[in-house]
Formats: structure tokens, sequence, C-alpha cells
């Protein structure tokens, strides 16, 4: 598995829409960084705060200039979907994620061992 290289895919496949967010994380936004939570109605993420609509991308992704790179502007702040992403070797198939090399999709079960090490510090802890 290699780092993640800011292709930026798991963004724009997942920034209209796909992506959930618990009252939790709605209301840290709401006291502390009311400027994502303007992004935010009815539970739903990444709403225009003009129109009321579904934005097609997630206005925090940002590309560097002059390169295929993306960042995020919100990185620390950015909800759990995010942070928690990728979570299965199918979903990074299925999102074309550059991440993968040819021995994860060799041994998918090995490669998600792999990908749960890495993630490890992201993801909650199952009990």
């Amino acid at each position: 598995m290699k780092e993640c290289n800011q292709c930026g895919k798991c963004c724009v496949n997942y920034s209209d829409g796909g992506l959930s967010v618990t009252a939790d994380e709605v209301e840290y936004w709401e006291i502390f960084r009311p400027h994502i939570s303007n992004f935010v109605s009815e539970g739903k993420i990444w709403i225009d705060p003009d129109t009321g609509k579904q934005l097609k991308r997630c206005p925090w992704l940002k590309q560097l200039p002059g390169e295929e790179k993306y960042i995020c502007d919100i990185y620390f702040d950015r909800p759990d979907d995010c942070k928690h992403y990728p979570v299965t070797i199918e979903q990074m198939v299925k999102d074309e994620c550059e991440m993968l090399e040819p021995r994860d999709l060799a041994d998918p079960t090995q490669g998600q061992t792999d990908l749960d090490l890495l993630m490890i510090d992201c993801r909650p802890s199952v009990k």
C-alpha cells in the first residue's frame, strides 16, 4: 500500500452528498468553526449557503496550483467520514484510489490488513 498522494479522488467522489456527519460534529462546527457550519443544512453537509442546494464538490477541497494534488482547507476539522476513509480495499478499487498496489489486489486479505494498520490512528477502535 502506498502513502496517499493527494490525488483528491476520494474527496471528489464523496463530496456531493456521499458523506454523513454526526450531530456532535455539527455542534462543534457551530460553536468553534461557524465558517464550516454555514455549509450544513438539515444534517446534510456541503450545502450552498446561498441557494440551499447540494454542492457538487466539497467547498474545502483545493487543487494546488499547477499540480494534480489537492489539499483540504479544514483537514483537522473535517468530518469523521473523511478521517476514516478509505475503509475497505473494495472501496478503494471502486474509487480508483492511487494508494493501491498490484500486491494489494493480488491478495486483498493482506491488503485489507495493511490498510487497517495504516489507518489505525484515524479510525475509532473496535471494542
